[in-house]
């Protein structure tokens, strides 16, 4: 049995665009929204992990995938 799903009524929303209005614009972070107090060495492993965030649009990331941009880094056991 093939199944039906319909549309819903009225126009489109996209949610995901800019915030009518005055309201402040941020970018959600998992660990933190600025990178500014880090280290040089946990920087560079912040922009990494939000450079895979992008790429793979993902807001949040689990261990596996921190694991794999560790590693993509040269950091070894």
């Amino acid at each position: 049995m093939e199944t039906v799903v319909n549309p819903p009524a009225g126009p489109f929303v996209d949610r995901r665009g800019p915030t009518p209005g005055n309201a402040v614009l941020y970018e959600r972070r998992q660990f933190t929204n600025s990178h500014s107090g880090l280290s040089s060495d946990a920087g560079e492993l912040a922009r990494a992990i939000d450079q895979y965030k992008l790429v793979h649009r993902r807001r949040f990331i689990n261990f596996e995938e921190m694991l794999s941009v560790i590693q993509s880094l040269g950091y070894h056991k």
